[in-house]
């Protein structure tokens, strides 16, 4: 059975029966569950490329989708420590689903950001009372979309040539601009409607499965009373409204991470069963782990995605803890202090997740470069997405606070 076959009684099944995790080591056993069960297919599903409504199903029916929303609402109740740690053992299975559950928890987590006190509330117990999955018509190097208003209404309208989640989404977060005016207004709204229009042209060398293609909104109506963040129709600004970025940012580095460990477990996993020891090398050996430039050669590269899972770990401890706490007590230099650490993290498992994807097929052996291996994927996952925005103004801004002591302003990358 294959994730792209229609979901079976035993998939389905699977959670039924079980007992829900409670704690965080137990919602990241149970994403190690999902991560096994992607994992035997990964590279099959990928080259099919076909619409992940069945890896989605298993998401749902693991419990993971609302593993933020309130226990009132048959959610999890976690943090956002235990999300990251989600994503990244998702990932693991299969990148594309890591990214999608990972963009889910962020927008599932906007209106805390942006929104009213009631606006949080009424989207935290649709999202979580339903089981609906989030997606994101929002790419900011794309034009904004145009609002315009009719009375009580506001009217999107526009385009927008990335939408992470895209059709196997249940909820889009819309944001654009109110006509005549600067001010942006995010809004979340139905997928399923005939405004929203998907072209299904997703064509990236890696995160095949992740729906990020183009999207035209035409003419998505939105009472203005679902404005998020709007009173009396004036948005109320916090510098928590800015930590979208910083959150995005890590959820970008633990899917990283997520597909490097993958990377790294399949390739020792070859290296054991299958990669032959070179027998002219005047010490020879029966078998191939036991080479001392393999082993020399794994060692390195564990020690330093340990080093990385360390650092992420570290600061995603830091940032769960404001993302937590009241809104209001957010400052700029700690924002900002934050945001420099997350890419301090995202630096380095982009440098080090690209390392692992290549080397190991010179721990692997020729053979393992043949298409039935599928060890590509994890290069390909992992390079697509790290081009998402320039690592090298990461660098830049982790230079400037360790030379002058400034930390970034918020901006759309931020």
């Amino acid at each position: 059975m294959t994730i792209t076959d229609p979901v079976t009684t035993d998939l389905t099944d699977r959670w039924r029966d079980a007992a829900r995790p409670q704690g965080s080591a137990a919602w990241i056993a149970r994403a190690d569950e999902v991560a096994d069960i992607l994992a035997v297919d990964a590279v099959e599903r990928d080259r099919a490329g076909a619409t992940p409504h069945a890896e989605v199903r298993l998401l749902k029916d693991a419990g993971l989708v609302t593993l933020l929303g309130p226990v009132a609402h048959g959610g999890a109740g976690e943090s956002w420590d235990t999300a990251y740690k989600v994503i990244r053992a998702v990932s693991r299975g299969d990148g594309s689903i890591g990214q999608v559950l990972g963009y889910h928890y962020l927008w599932a987590w906007a209106a805390r950001l942006v929104a009213t006190e009631d606006q949080i509330a009424a989207v935290e117990e649709l999202y979580t009372s339903n089981n609906f999955l989030f997606g994101g018509a929002v790419n900011p190097r794309d034009s904004d979309l145009t609002i315009r208003e009719d009375g009580d209404e506001l009217v999107f309208s526009g385009r927008k040539s990335f939408s992470t989640g895209g059709q196997i989404s249940d909820l889009t977060v819309l944001e654009g601009v109110l006509e005549g005016t600067e001010t942006h207004i995010f809004a979340i709204v139905p997928t399923a409607q005939e405004g929203i229009v998907f072209a299904g042209d997703w064509d990236s060398l890696g995160q095949r499965l992740t729906e990020s293609g183009s999207v035209e909104i035409r003419d998505v109506r939105v009472p203005w009373a679902a404005a998020a963040g709007f009173v009396d129709r004036v948005f109320q600004p916090l510098t928590y409204n800015t930590l979208n970025v910083p959150a995005i940012q890590l959820v970008f580095a633990n899917f990283y991470l997520g597909i490097a460990q993958g990377a790294l477990e399949t390739a020792s996993a070859y290296t054991r069963s299958t990669t032959r020891a070179w027998p002219y090398g005047g010490d020879n050996k029966q078998h191939a782990s036991e080479e001392w430039y393999v082993l020399e050669g794994y060692g390195e590269l564990q020690s330093k995605i340990w080093a990385d899972e360390a650092l992420l770990d570290a600061v995603g401890a830091e940032i769960s803890g404001v993302l937590h706490a009241p809104r209001e007590e957010l400052t700029e230099r700690r924002r900002g202090e934050i945001a420099v650490r997350i890419a301090a993290g995202k630096t380095r498992i982009v440098d080090d997740g690209l390392e692992v994807a290549t080397k190991v097929y010179e721990l692997t052996g020729a053979r393992a470069s043949a298409s039935a291996v599928g060890l590509d994927i994890f290069w390909r996952n992992l390079r697509t997405h790290s081009l998402h925005d320039p690592i090298a103004y990461k660098k830049r801004e982790v230079g400037e606070y360790v030379l002058l002591g400034d930390v970034p302003e918020p901006t759309w990358y931020t």
